[in-house]
């Protein structure tokens, strides 16, 4: 059965108001618990971070439960925020593939997506070559991805299926070229310091010279 319309998707609306109502009202029970602890951790001798303590102790009631209160829900608001920018979401039609998270959106046309999976917590585009067009991380249900995809004609997988050839990355390891040895070095440090926009960026300079990577455990591993 063909497919017109464009089927997106998404998390469900109740994850979203989950997150959009649950971290402000975490944040706010945070900030009552400060307010309750604040006189008593003010009174003790002198101790790591005891100084935020003492402002909020020093606030005249009930300024002070409604201050931290109000900052405690912002900041729960702030990260709902950047929760929602973080949230990947997978629109398939006829004409090929968006990936979008936040600003960031990429296209790929139907005809280059051969396959895609989910492996582990990443989705994962390829090639008819095996060459990867995209991996990135969702918390999506494998379920409705496979239905998106499969109703237009891509293969869903069940697993990767270059899993036995990855080997996992040391600076200078044989069978790779120099430039590829370089890039994979500064990518290690982007990992370690969770720089997100430069693994993506230095991921697609890895394709580029035809060599997959993937992450486990802070570790690269490459094909």
């Amino acid at each position: 059965m063909s497919h017109f319309a464009p089927i997106t998707v998404a998390p469900p609306v109740w994850q979203r108001a989950l997150v959009w109502l649950g971290l402000p009202a975490a944040g706010a029970g945070l900030g009552w618990l400060v307010h309750l602890v604040a006189g008593w951790v003010a009174s003790l001798p002198s101790i790591p971070f005891q100084g935020p303590f003492k402002i909020v102790a020093a606030l005249p009631r009930p300024y002070g439960l409604i201050g931290v209160l109000a900052v405690g829900v912002a900041a729960g608001l702030v990260l709902a925020f950047l929760a929602h920018l973080d949230e990947l979401a997978v629109t398939v039609d006829a004409a090929g593939v968006r990936l979008a998270r936040g600003d960031i959106v990429d296209d790929f046309d139907r005809g280059s997506v051969a396959a895609a999976f989910s492996d582990k917590s990443e989705l994962v585009l390829l090639r008819s070559d095996g060459k990867e067009l995209a991996r990135e991380k969702h918390d999506l249900k494998p379920g409705r991805l496979a239905g998106a995809f499969g109703a237009f004609g891509i293969r869903w997988l069940d697993h990767d299926p270059y899993e036995e050839t990855y080997r996992r990355w040391v600076d200078g390891t044989p069978g790779l070229s120099t430039a590829a040895n370089a890039l994979l070095k500064a990518r290690a440090e982007a990992l370690k310091n969770g720089d997100q926009d430069d693994l993506r960026e230095l991921r697609r300079e890895l394709a580029r010279l035809n060599v997959v990577v993937r992450d486990r455990n802070k570790k690269q591993f490459w094909r």
